[in-house]
């Protein structure tokens, strides 16, 4: 056997444990503290990481035998990239496992805001029968607006078809000829924002997205919008969402993250026009596994010096 020691600390499906376990050693330690990490994270070659873990600068400090960190989904927010280069540390993902899940997430997201699915849930359990206070909307015939039309946007807006919605597409790093091909109309930020009934965020959080749907894109907006976001926390600002669910400017929002997570009983989170998720988009035995796999095999190519799929930096 190699001797590759991995370290894996936010937990890693068994199929690609095992497929790590054939080339190389492997420590769990799921839930590793900040500080804990610090003082082990120097006996290994290389780090698996899915949301929770923070891999600093500190980290990549201390980690001096480092080659490769992986991060078992698509986000790589958690892992700071300029020090990974820094240090020459390879940093892979596997983009292409969680697809689906948030894809369908994401429908499951639209659905419930607009038919109020979970709080007449919370009526029905709390042994009340209020039918009429329920009436929603179609999705049908509405215009869906997809910010970020990447492989995730492109599979929602897939399924919002079969709903008959109509797709708007906007995408600063996609040509327009591409989101045509993927199914979306391709227009501008600022058309999107005027046009959709409904408006669905699929793009990293960065420096450019950071509290992409402001104050200004808000009053934008069609009176009634709906807003659904299952991509990452900090592309919204929050405290304007919350002044659009007030004012009645939004008529309600699904949200499966947020700008701080947990976010706690906040106002947002509290609203009684706002459904949301503990940041569960890729959170299906499917896309587990899927991206178990994808990372494992990623990982081991990069200890040997093979091609990658996915590397990232």
């Amino acid at each position: 056997m190699s001797a590759w020691k991995v370290l894996i600390t936010d937990g890693l499906d068994s199929n690609g444990i095992d497929v790590i376990k054939k080339s190389a050693e492997v420590d769990e330690q799921s839930g590793i503290s900040a500080e804990d990490l610090l003082k082990v994270v120097g006996g290994y070659d290389a780090l698996i990481v899915r949301g929770r873990t923070k891999v600093t600068p500190a980290v990549f400090d201390a980690g001096t035998k480092l080659k490769v960190v992986g991060r078992a989904g698509v986000g790589v927010d958690n892992i700071d990239l300029a020090a990974a280069k820094d240090h020459k540390v390879t940093v892979v993902n596997s983009p292409l496992a969680t697809t689906i899940a948030v894809a369908e997430l994401t429908l499951g997201l639209m659905l419930s805001a607009v038919r109020e699915i979970a709080r007449a849930d919370a009526t029905m359990k709390a042994g009340k029968w209020l039918k009429k206070e329920f009436e929603g909307a179609e999705l049908s015939g509405k215009t869906l607006g997809v910010i970020g039309f990447g492989r995730i946007g492109a599979a929602v807006a897939k399924r919002a078809a079969a709903f008959d919605m109509k797709i708007l597409g906007y995408d600063p790093l996609i040509q327009a000829d591409e989101i045509a091909k993927r199914g979306g109309d391709p227009v501008s930020m600022d058309d999107l924002l005027k046009q959709s009934d409904m408006i669905t965020m699929h793009l990293p959080l960065t420096a450019d997205t950071r509290n992409m749907l402001n104050q200004q894109a808000f009053a934008m907006m069609k009176q009634g919008v709906y807003i659904i976001c299952a991509a990452r926390g900090g592309v919204i600002d929050e405290a304007a969402l919350l002044d659009a669910l007030n004012s009645g400017k939004v008529a309600g929002a699904a949200l499966d993250v947020f700008a701080t997570e947990p976010p706690g009983l906040t106002d947002l989170v509290s609203h009684p026009k706002v459904v949301e998720t503990p940041h569960v988009g890729a959170q299906t035995v499917e896309a587990q596994a899927r991206a178990a796999n994808d990372i494992a095999e990623e990982i081991l190519a990069a200890l040997n010096d093979k091609p990658l799929r996915w590397k990232v930096v």
